[in-house]
């Protein structure tokens, strides 16, 4: 496989600062290399060009920094765009998980263009299914799942086309344990699938994530996974965006990116929310560059 690495280091459309170093740490757990080893041509594409806070005002508190995180993640759904265009795989590296609207838009307007449609696994403790109506924060990375189907303001949910990028029927959440009041009633309004942790803990992360990939799958042709590194226990990840006790082991977190991968439907994967200034000797960039190994196909034996 042609894999080409984009590096978006957005953090506008967090609460905190810091996962705008994602990308760099994620390069400097050997990202590139750990993927050549496993026999892929890999080709690391730089990072887009992203403001910083410090530079900008907030115009409308309800949507932070809605003009820039525009300009940002449709660079990056153009650049996935022709990415795919070429027949390579894009590999997105975060940011906050604002930039899912631009990389999953990006995706669906190349497959819309080949008659396609894509199914989206969204592993995430959290829901990312506010609007800038329900939203307690005005946060973009809570938006972007709803964005995605087309829910919400539309300078997003226009990014790489005015349809939904993907129909809830074949959306799935995993690993959910931290969804608001207003989130849950959108959760079940918009008609997704969630397992959360408690469904993993009865039923186990095997038998959660085959049926995750028959549903996303179901008349569609290709995969997006979307890795929102907080999904994982703050004890095996420490570094991430917003950190929420109860999420997936390091075991669980690889058997859903060596599911996936056997899957052989996976087409584009984003990794988001790794935060250095909160991570211990780089530990949650060189987790989630494990992760990766394993949704491109690393094995133990």
């Amino acid at each position: 496989m042609k894999i080409r690495i984009i590096g978006i280091p957005l953090d506008l459309g967090a609460g905190r600062r810091g996962v705008d170093m994602g990308p760099s740490a994620m390069r400097i757990a050997g990202i590139a290399k750990r993927l050549r080893d496993l026999g892929h041509e890999v080709i690391d594409e730089g990072d887009i060009t992203v403001v910083t806070p410090e530079a900008l005002k907030v115009e409308d508190p309800k949507l932070r920094y809605l003009p820039e995180i525009t300009k940002s993640v449709t660079r990056l759904a153009n650049s996935v765009t022709e990415i795919m265009q070429t027949g390579d795989f894009p590999l997105v590296l975060g940011g906050d998980h604002s930039i899912a609207i631009g990389t999953i838009g990006g995706v669906a307007r190349h497959l819309k263009k080949q008659q396609k449609k894509l199914g989206v696994i969204w592993v995430d403790a959290h829901g990312d299914m506010n609007t800038h109506q329900t939203s307690p924060s005005g946060n973009i990375h809570g938006m972007s799942f709803a964005a995605i189907l087309g829910k919400g303001a539309k300078e997003l949910t226009g990014i790489g086309g005015d349809e939904p990028k993907v129909e809830p029927e074949n959306s799935v959440l995993v690993g959910a344990h931290n969804l608001d009041g207003k989130e849950q009633n959108l959760i079940k309004e918009a008609g997704i699938s969630v397992f959360t942790m408690a469904d993993i803990d009865r039923r186990g992360i095997y038998d959660v994530m085959s049926e995750a990939i028959e549903i996303a799958s179901k008349n569609t042709d290709y995969l997006h996974v979307s890795l929102d590194v907080d999904a994982l226990d703050p004890i095996v990840a420490p570094g991430v965006g917003t950190p929420v006790r109860g999420g997936l082991t390091y075991r669980e977190a690889h058997t859903t990116m060596e599911i996936i991968a056997n899957s052989e439907r996976l087409c584009s994967l984003e990794v988001v929310e790794v935060n250095p200034i909160l991570d211990v000797k780089n530990t949650t960039a060189e987790v989630a560059v494990e992760l990766v190994e394993s949704a491109f196909g690393k094995r133990i034996i």
